[in-house]
């Protein structure tokens, strides 16, 4: 079953939309990539660590949860492990690398 995606215009309009219908945003880059730049309010959870912290990842289910990475590779990946634990996670297609071209140019591109 193909992991679905969605856009950051998408991910942007539903960041900006009631609090309550906010995603959860998952970044599965590593710690530097993070502290180079990263979406407001993203939780890291490196892809390589996932299962490290299924602890706070389980508990998303029922949420809306966005994956994310640099060009949007690795966020498929974290996303189709997440659903194996019941999570409905979506992959944000280009990752933060699109949402600096198209949503926020002060986010750094690296």
């Amino acid at each position: 079953m193909p992991i679905p995606e969605i856009d950051v215009e998408t991910c942007a309009a539903w960041m900006a939309g009631p609090e309550a219908d906010r995603p959860v945003l998952v970044d599965v880059r590593t710690p530097g990539e993070f502290a180079l730049a990263a979406l407001p309010g993203a939780r890291l959870a490196p892809l390589h660590e996932l299962e490290e912290h299924a602890d706070w990842l389980t508990p998303l289910r029922g949420r809306r949860v966005v994956v994310y990475c640099h060009h949007g590779i690795r966020s498929l990946h974290g996303a189709a492990w997440l659903q194996q634990l019941g999570v409905e996670a979506v992959s944000l297609r280009g990752g933060i690398d699109a949402w600096s071209l198209r949503v926020d140019p002060s986010v750094p591109r690296y």
